[in-house]
């Protein structure tokens, strides 16, 4: 018998609310989130972290992809996306919801930063299953969409994680590490994973 891969989407603006809630859930003990956003109030700091995350970043000027009850999404930036003008406009607004993570959370972009590439590539900045519907491959299938399009563009795709449970996954799907490394001030260790073109498992 052959499953049938879980359909799946171009997101809206109408999904924001379900997205958010998604990703709350997903991230709610994810180590570099509760590294970098206050402790205070930190699971609401986290849904709006992603709301202005995925509406002004993704939606607005990336690719956002979900199943169709958003119970998993991918969100990605391209070679399209003017990302330093998007994240310039909404740093403020991140730094508020950081609270007294603030400085934190900008270290830890200054020591991720080298590790990416520097050319054009297809950048999935988050990607999350609601832990009700983990293990049903929802987060391969909406991920999959990206690595087509990075592939068919003929550029890298690449990601970070701070879950070393995550790099297996990601490793199946045609990723290989490129850099691990800690982070400043007693943040979780990091792992930078890039998929070349032709690397397959999309």
């Amino acid at each position: 018998m052959t499953s049938l891969r879980p359909a799946v989407r171009p997101a809206t603006h109408d999904d924001l609310p379900r997205i958010v809630r998604t990703l709350g859930r997903a991230f709610a003990d994810y180590p570099l989130t509760r590294h970098t956003i206050a402790a205070e109030d930190h699971q609401a700091r986290l849904e709006r972290f992603h709301e202005l995350f995925v509406a002004r970043i993704g939606l607005d000027h990336g690719r956002v992809w979900v199943t169709e009850d958003c119970a998993a999404v991918a969100v990605w930036t391209t070679p399209e996306t003017a990302a330093e003008e998007a994240f310039a406009e909404i740093g403020p607004r991140l730094a508020e919801i950081c609270g007294d993570r603030a400085r934190a959370s900008a270290e830890a972009e200054a020591a991720m930063r080298p590790h990416r590439p520097a050319g054009p590539v297809w950048f999935l900045g988050s990607a999350g299953v609601d832990p009700a519907w983990q293990g049903r491959g929802l987060g391969a299938a909406v991920i999959r969409p990206g690595l087509r399009a990075a592939e068919q563009a003929g550029v890298p795709a690449f990601l970070e994680t701070s879950d070393e449970g995550n790099v297996r996954f990601y490793e199946r799907l045609g990723f290989a590490v490129t850099a691990a490394y800690p982070l400043p001030g007693g943040g979780p260790r990091t792992w930078a994973m890039t998929r070349e073109p032709g690397a397959g498992g999309a």
